[in-house]
């Protein structure tokens, strides 16, 4: 038998991890199968070592839609380019493994996730991971796994691993955790305002629920592990070490506290780097000599290690950080609300350095994003889109299409805001939100949550709370560590965590979580979490000095949408033959989308438009009701009666025998075409015809006897045809 299987309980299912059976040529392959959730996962490194000073890890996720039997809508009828839950699947694999690579590692390594089976209910971004970990970990790559990835749901109060589509429809969470056997790595989350204690218990439990799975990983590597290859550290790295008491000495003499201290993000740097050229001088004062270019970089790593111990210092020993602030305090926060004269909604939130544009723009159904992967065909009616240009960290480069961070990013602020949209039966638009980041030295994403709340507001938009977002950071030297509220840049750098959580006033509407360090206890994770809650609740308050609630009334420029039901059976009414009907209601200003349960959408710049669109859209699908009165018109007479016309398209009979108390020989002696007079409805039978009586003869003469349809007679109150 080719091939051998390895089997695991993982929550109420059986997963599978088979290996040697298919791309054997590659270092480390296997197929992972949940459900009829299946998938391969290859991962192969270069034997040259890179020349980068980073590790040049890639991590694909390829979807194939022969895995759910479809063929790609593209043009070509091929795959393309990854979409959004591709990118974000990739990211959650290479924030798990990512860490676990050995310290001056720089072997060009790829992992590659391809779907080859998707049942549509278990989910392939959590399996990816555990694929990418039993991979490397049978492969000759340096790693130091094995890891585990589980998705949590909480239903009924009660936590499920690895729910299905469809419980995860009835979840008030969707946490997705990463870890190793000791320790929670990777945390991302999306909720509707849990508690911070209800997100502790539920990462505790997927990391208790995770251990199969690891075990299981280690079981394969014990018996079918290749021995790691040698590889050469990043040269200098040594050197870079030795150098450290020494360059500490001078730097400190230097005055290298107070320029970690300087205030503002450009004078600190320029201050930090004058004193590091300086004392790299010393060592080379002429930068073309042979070998200069190695002991240079080598200082300047070596300088960086200073730098970031003595950060790391005076946070834990002074609790004071490179901007003056303590662990506790938010940095300064300045907003205004509608800069932009001509857009929906839109607000400015800056928080120290970091600064972001919010925009938010409504839109109809006919802008819906179409959603086509592997896990549904779905339409999406909210857009978050997070840009993030070169400007904004004062530096040059090339701009292109989005990067997988600028996606990732503004997905966390997706899923935070998410949580308090009206829904789009009370609320019928399209919203799109756009971050623009201006400036940036830490935590962009949770200002796009701040700003783009805002222009919700703004825009008039009935959220159900404000949301606010702030990144926490860590920084832990043994038993003693300390909690950053509102961390920079430069401490994402150093520090040991990075933590963003979002949320309202009630709970948590988003979090994620990347831990750098061996691991971080429950009760850190509880002080990290209402650490954030009293940031975060301090940031509302500054949003609520601005913007307390949605405006009362939708922005002046932003289009007016009127919702109105009516029968089903009317819709063709409404669009006319050939579509001859809607055409000219959208020649009134609006555009017009008619659903098969009766709901017509009328869309519009203008209210006056939509507003009298939809008084002809009442006109035509009006239905007439038994006791009803009308000012008609005659529009037919006939030997047996009167046709009143009492709306337009909708007629009713008026019987000779009710159109007087005396006996009328000839309909014409009482009423002639034109003539206008109150009628009321008598009754309506299964065919939609009308009788009529006069109101004020109601009483005075006896009512007519209901008539047998004639064939071929007429239909719904009109004159039957004539040949």
């Amino acid at each position: 038998m080719i091939g051998k299987t390895y089997t695991t309980m993982l929550g109420d299912k059986e997963l599978s991890i088979e290996t040697g059976k298919l791309a054997k040529l590659v270092a480390g392959s296997v197929t992972v199968r949940y459900g009829d959730t299946m998938l391969l996962v290859t991962a192969q490194a270069r034997e040259e070592r890179s020349t980068l000073d980073f590790l040049p890890l890639t991590v694909e996720f390829e979807e194939r839609h022969y895995a759910v039997g479809k063929i790609p809508g593209s043009f070509h009828r091929r795959e393309g380019r990854p979409g959004e839950k591709a990118i974000l699947g990739a990211r959650i694999t290479d924030r798990q493994i990512r860490p676990l690579f050995p310290k001056g590692y720089r072997q060009e390594t790829q992992v590659i996730i391809t779907v080859i089976s998707a049942d549509q209910q278990n989910l392939p971004d959590v399996l990816g991971p555990i694929g990418a970990s039993a991979a490397l970990s049978i492969s000759d790559i340096p790693w130091n796994g094995p890891t585990a990835c589980v998705r949590v749901a909480q239903i009924g109060g009660e936590y499920v691993i690895n729910p299905t589509v469809e419980q995860l429809s009835r979840s008030t969470m969707d946490l997705v955790v990463a870890g190793t056997k000791d320790a929670v790595m990777m945390v991302e989350a999306g909720a509707h305002s849990v508690s911070e204690e209800d997100l502790v218990g539920a990462i505790e439990f997927a990391h208790a629920g995770m251990q199969g799975v690891i075990s299981l990983i280690e079981t394969m590597k014990a018996e079918l592990g290749q021995e790691k290859f040698n590889f050469l550290a990043l040269e200098g790295s040594d050197l870079s070490t030795d150098l450290v008491p020494e360059l500490a000495e001078k730097a400190h003499a230097g005055g290298l506290k107070d320029a970690l201290l300087t205030a503002g993000k450009k004078d600190r740097s320029a201050r930090t780097k004058a004193l590091r050229d300086g004392i790299i001088a010393g060592y080379e004062p002429d930068p073309d000599a042979e070998g200069a270019k190695e002991r240079i970089t080598a200082l300047k790593n070596a300088f960086y290690k200073v730098e970031k111990q003595e950060l790391r210092r005076l946070i834990l020993e002074d609790d004071l950080r490179a901007d003056g602030r303590n662990s506790r305090t938010v940095r300064p926060i300045w907003i205004e609300a509608r800069p932009l004269p001509r857009a929906h909604g839109s607000a400015i939130f800056t928080r120290g350095e970091t600064q972001v544009l919010g925009v938010a723009t409504l839109g109809t159904e006919r802008d819906e994003l179409l959603v086509d992967d592997l896990t549904t065909e779905d339409n999406d009616r909210f857009l978050l889109h997070y840009n993030f240009p070169p400007y904004s960290t004062g530096e040059v480069k090339r701009m292109g299409g989005q990067s997988r961070r600028e996606i990732g990013h503004g997905n966390l602020a997706k899923r935070a805001i998410r949580a308090v949209l009206p829904p789009f039966e009370e609320f019928p638009y399209v919203i799109r939100l756009v971050g623009e980041v201006l400036e940036s030295n830490g935590s962009s994403s949770m200002a796009t949550v701040c700003a783009g709340t805002l222009a919700l507001m703004d825009a008039g938009v009935p959220i159900t709370a404000p949301v606010a977002g702030v990144a926490m950071g860590l920084v832990m030297e043994g038993e003693k560590y300390r909690v950053l509220t509102d961390i920079l840049g430069s401490e994402d750098a150093l520090g040991d965590m990075d933590f963003k959580v979002c949320g309202t006033a009630q709970g948590v509407t988003a979090l994620q979580m990347d831990i750098k360090v061996g691991g971080i206890t429950p009760q850190i994770m509880r002080e990290a979490l209402a650490q954030a809650r009293d940031g975060r609740l301090h940031i509302l308050s500054k949003m609520a000095e601005v913007l307390a609630a949605p405006r009362p009334e939708l922005s002046p420029t932003a289009p007016r949408i009127v919702s109105i039901r009516i029968n089903p059976e009317l819709i063709g009414k409404v669009i006319g033959p050939g579509g001859k009907q809607i055409r000219e209601l959208e020649a009134m200003g609006a555009q017009v989308t008619v659903e098969e349960d009766g709901t017509v959408r009328i869309f519009s710049a203008s209210g006056e438009a939509a507003n009298a669109v939809r008084a002809k859209i009442e006109s035509i699908t009006r239905e007439a009701k038994a006791g009803e009165e009308f000012d008609g018109t005659v529009v037919k007479t006939t030997p047996f009666g009167a046709f009143i016309n009492l709306y337009p398209g909708q007629d009713g009979m008026l019987h000779i025998s009710q159109m007087s108390e005396q006996r009328v020989n000839a309909v014409e002696d009482v009423l002639n075409v034109g003539d206008k007079l109150r009628v009321k409805i008598a009754g309506i039978d299964d065919r939609g015809k009308i009788d009529l009586i006069r109101p004020e003869l109601e009483g005075k003469i006896a009512p007519r006897e209901p008539r047998a349809p004639r064939p071929g007679g007429d239909r719904g109150g009109r004159p039957p045809r004539r040949d």
